[in-house]
Formats: C-alpha cells, structure tokens, sequence
C-alpha cells in the first residue's frame, strides 16, 4: 500500500489521527527534508528516502516503486497532501505504471484552515485558494483567476504569496484585488502556521507590510463583509442576528 499522508501545517497537534496511525505504521517513509523533520520523533528506526526542494517527481517515483517490491510505504507532504501536495502526482505517475498499486490519499490540515482558525473565522462563506507561484502555473493565467475571484468578492486565500524570487507576485495580485475591494478590506496574516514562530496578524490591505510575507505565509484577503471584532477576522455567514 502506498499512502499519501497530509501532515497539517506543522504542528503535531493538528495531524489527523489516521495521519499518526499510518506514520505509526509504516516501515519506510518518503519526503522532502524539511518535512521530514516535522516529524523527526516519529521516525526512528523507519526507512527514510529523503529528497531536497524540487525532487517531488524523483520522490514520488521512489515511493511507487518501493509499493511495487510489496512493502508499505508512506510519501509524506506538509498541509493537505491534495492541496497543492504530492497527492495529484503521485496518482499520475501510478496510473502509468506497468505494474498495480493500491493508493490511500490521508487527508490533513492544510495552512488556509490552521491559519484561519487562530486569525478568527475569515472562511464562513465562500473562499478560494490560489497559489502565487508561476513556477506550475503561467503568471497571466494567475492574474485571470485572481481577477475572477476579487470580482467574485470571494474570500480569498494565497499560498505562496512571496519570495526572493518572486518579490513581485504579491503587490501584482493586490492591485488586481484593489480594482473591485477596497483598500479598508480585512486581511488575515498567518506566519509559520502551527510552529514555534507562529505569527498571526489582522490588519487590510493598505496597512500589509508586503516585507513581512514570504513562502511560509498564507495571507487570506476577506470579502467586503470581513471585519474585525475583538481583533479577530470574522466573516458573516448570513445569520440573521
């Protein structure tokens, strides 16, 4: 069997308890270093295939193959392993293989929800996620859906948001977002979600300190119900109160 385990934000608190059990299980795992060590206490004594940044086909493909040979194998992603995890790929790759193998996706807590659960409650109505990084995706066709989604006046969640190669990619969708909410639109900052440098800050869209975002920040734009109460993101739900 191979397993496809979300291992929530980083914290072990926030793993779902099939994703310990599976972990618990399973003789070897696959990941990417920095994962690894989210779990390092788990693993003693297991088989680790561990791979750097930018090895996700190397490491999926290890993982298949080790499933193949009969073993019980766990490829390990931060977050939900389906939202923007090795989810997908793995199951492309498997899919063409000459030889069957048995797949269990194990769901986790992924950053937008670990996010917003300590910025208050941003995501009570309709929301999306949309990723920031062009390094999948064409920067045209991410600007496209973040226009949809402002004009949409949708609660809107972005991953990757920014980085030293990517400085830009922020301050390019905020201005898209500006063209339909205004400037006074609540948003929610969650830094390191669920580690022990975890910073959570509500403040808009004019006072964000793009200096402060990086690719370990989800920043959640609300819609033009959001607001702050008792310093916390809340976005109605509808209730008549």
């Amino acid at each position: 069997m191979l397993y496809i385990v979300g291992l929530g934000p980083g914290s072990k608190d926030l793993m779902t308890q099939e994703a310990l059990d599976v972990i618990e299980k399973t003789d070897t795992i696959v990941g990417y270093a920095t994962y690894v060590r989210l779990v390092q206490d788990m693993l003693k004594g297991k088989e680790l295939v561990v791979t750097g940044m930018r090895g996700e086909i190397e490491r999926c493909k290890k993982a298949i193959e080790i499933a193949q040979t009969g073993k019980d194998v766990a490829i390990i992603s931060s977050g939900d392993a389906g939202i923007y995890g090795m989810a997908g790929l793995v199951l492309e790759l498997a899919s063409k293989a000459d030889q069957h193998i048995d797949v269990k996706v194990v769901p986790g807590v992924t950053a937008s929800i670990g996010a917003a659960a300590a910025l208050g409650a941003p995501l009570m109505n309709d929301f999306c996620h949309i990723s920031l990084s062009d390094l999948m995706t064409p920067w045209d066709v991410i600007k496209d859906r973040v226009d949809a989604a402002a004009k949409a006046d949708f609660v809107i969640c972005l991953y990757n948001p920014r980085s030293k190669g990517r400085p830009n990619n922020l301050h390019e969708a905020l201005a898209i977002i500006l063209k339909y909410k205004s400037e006074d639109t609540v948003v929610g900052i969650g830094k390191d979600v669920a580690r022990k440098k975890e910073i959570e800050k509500v403040t808009t869209i004019k006072d964000l300190d793009e200096e402060e975002i990086n690719m370990t920040t989800i920043v959640i734009v609300g819609n033009k119900n959001t607001y702050v109460a008792d310093g916390r993101m809340v976005t109605p739900r509808g209730y008549t109160l």
